[in-house]
């Protein structure tokens, strides 16, 4: 809802692309010890393998969903920008977030659109837009999956 500038989004973008790196590079080394710790064949060794096989599979769900998570929410921020439907930028502070009052000033108004058009993937998403800037991370991942759902849903019957 803040107007970012763009080598800002897009070293935010390379450092979630690190972290996805580094997870999965976790990952690979959580599997790679699992099976050596497998293959020893000792009791308690291979519970451990076991244990880190658990890890791995947990891990490497983890990092596919957000993954795909963050493209089809950059997908549906492109498409509706491209639209003309993004919310206003916010008055922002010197680092980049959207000054309290004013994200509180525009929560109500985001609200109100997806209680007037509940199955539209782009009133979540504005929603979703304003629970980030209000700082509620939760609500607005949340909101932000409902948006993709209803988009994949339209997509769907588009077709």
């Amino acid at each position: 809802m803040t107007e970012r500038p763009a080598a800002r989004t897009a070293t935010r973008k390379w450092a979630a692309l690190a972290m996805a790196a580094v997870l999965a590079l976790y990952v690979v080394l959580a599997g790679d010890r699992a099976v050596r710790f497998l293959a020893s064949g000792e009791p308690v060794a291979i519970a451990v393998g076991v244990a880190l096989v658990v890890t791995f599979l947990v891990g490497a769900w983890a990092l596919v969903r957000e993954v795909l998570f963050g493209l089809q929410l950059e997908r549906a921020t492109r498409q509706l920008a491209d639209e003309g439907g993004m919310p206003a930028p916010l008055p922002g502070t010197p680092s980049g977030r959207a000054e309290r009052d004013a994200a509180e000033q525009a929560f109500p108004v985001a609200k109100a659109d997806v209680e007037a058009h509940p199955e539209s993937w782009r009133s979540w998403l504005r929603l979703s837009m304003a629970y980030d800037a209000a700082r509620d991370r939760r609500r607005a991942r949340m909101a932000a999956r409902k948006a993709i759902a209803l988009r994949k849903t339209e997509s769907l019957e588009a077709r």
